[in-house]
């Protein structure tokens, strides 16, 4: 197998081909002339030739340095553009970012703020992947993810824009032909619909004012990948259903739904912005969550508009 060229011998080889001095070359490369002493002399073994010829007064270039100079200068060269351009990438807000959100907030609440964000930022392109499921962000290559969870993956970093509460509602017909339920105990005669993609299992867990916690297993006639298509089957007044705030609020402030289930609450959630790191974030990840800071940390869906 061929060996990885030695990229930094060839670099301190050109800058002292270029400035006659292993002293000049070590203070415009910032490294010490010991440094780049060895790396002259790594090279040379490594080729097997003398590079270059010293005396007390004089360096000069031997055939052999001479005929690599002018290449490993443009190597250098190459190389210093290569990471000005990098460098330049990373500074300014521009290039694709790679944005996972779970489908029902992602079109109700994401997509309707990107053209703030794309004017704002001309030269970022979004490329938006809706999912219930949780992805992958490292190994599926995302820059960022918002994700809806009680606690976020410790293995990512996370910085939490809001709260977002969970409420387990019916409409009024449910009720009225049912009955409604005081305890969490009663859930188990409901009919109570499940979701596929809550974190571990579908369980639901409520805990009243005095810290006793409950465990209820939702059964009944539809289990779904995405809150949001359970809503025609809650409205029709045929099961009840837990759902995120963002999704209840508007048909509880309009008393389509109804919250159920008073002094009982389910573990209070947040919406978070996840990323792979915080270190060397490029510019484009960050405007992107700083965009997000300022427009999701105040909900609008705590004050749904009335029908």
């Amino acid at each position: 197998m061929t060996k990885v060229p030695d990229f930094e011998g060839l670099a301190m080889f050109a800058k002292v081909a270029e400035e006659r001095s292993y002293a000049a070359a070590a203070r415009a490369m910032g490294v010490s002339v010991a440094t780049v002493s060895r790396g002259v002399s790594r090279l040379e073994d490594r080729l097997g030739a003398r590079l270059f010829n010293r005396t007390s007064r004089r360096l000069a270039l031997t055939d052999v340095g001479a005929a690599l100079a002018a290449r490993a200068s443009q190597l250098y060269a190459e190389a210093e553009a290569v990471e000005d351009a990098a460098r330049e990438l990373s500074s300014r807000p521009r290039g694709t970012v790679r944005l996972a959100v779970p489908m029902s907030f992602g079109v109700r609440w994401v997509a309707p703020l990107l053209p703030a964000f794309l004017r704002a930022y001309p030269e970022i392109t979004v490329d938006l992947h809706l999912s219930d499921a949780v992805v992958d962000l490292i190994g599926d290559g995302f820059d960022a993810a918002l994700r809806i969870a009680v606690l976020p993956d410790s293995s990512l970093v996370a910085r939490q824009l809001c709260p977002i509460a969970r409420h387990i509602v019916a409409a009024p017909a449910y009720i009225a032909r049912y009955g409604r339920p005081r305890h969490p105990g009663e859930l188990a005669a409901h009919h109570c619909l499940g979701y596929a993609y809550r974190a571990r299992q579908d369980v639901w867990r409520l805990i009243n004012t005095e810290g006793v916690e409950v465990a209820v297993t939702p059964t009944g006639p539809l289990r779904v990948t995405n809150s949001e298509a359970l809503l025609p089957t809650v409205l029709e007044g045929l099961a009840i259903a837990e759902l995120p705030e963002f999704l209840a609020a508007e048909y509880l402030a309009d008393g389509r739904l109804v919250d159920l289930l008073d002094g009982w609450s389910l573990p209070l959630g947040g919406l978070y912005l996840m990323t792979p790191t915080t270190r060397a974030r490029p510019a484009k990840v960050e405007a992107l969550a700083d965009f997000f800071v300022e427009t999701l940390s105040r909900p609008a869906w705590r004050s749904p508009p009335r029908r």
